[in-house]
């Protein structure tokens, strides 16, 4: 199965943020809550962790590139 990995909002005035890096690459395996990824928004930088255990199959969205809020960042294919 696989689950999208979405840009949360974390704060009420949050519309965007930028990934800083990737902590997992393709192809790495990954649990659920496990940093995957730094965002920095609204000048501070946040870790986007995994919304699933599984592989990390496909990136949408790469280091440098900003997003607005639940924008598809990545794919985590999963057993289930």
């Amino acid at each position: 199965m696989k689950v999208e990995v979405l840009l949360p909002q974390w704060g009420l005035g949050m519309s965007e943020g930028t990934v800083t890096e990737w902590l997992k690459k393709v192809g790495d395996s990954v649990e659920e809550d496990e940093p995957i990824a730094e965002i920095e928004a609204e000048k501070a930088t946040q870790e986007l962790e995994a919304p699933a255990t599984g592989k990390l199959i496909e990136i949408l969205v790469q280091e440098g590139e900003e997003a607005k809020v639940r924008t598809l960042l990545a794919y985590i294919e999963t057993d289930g």
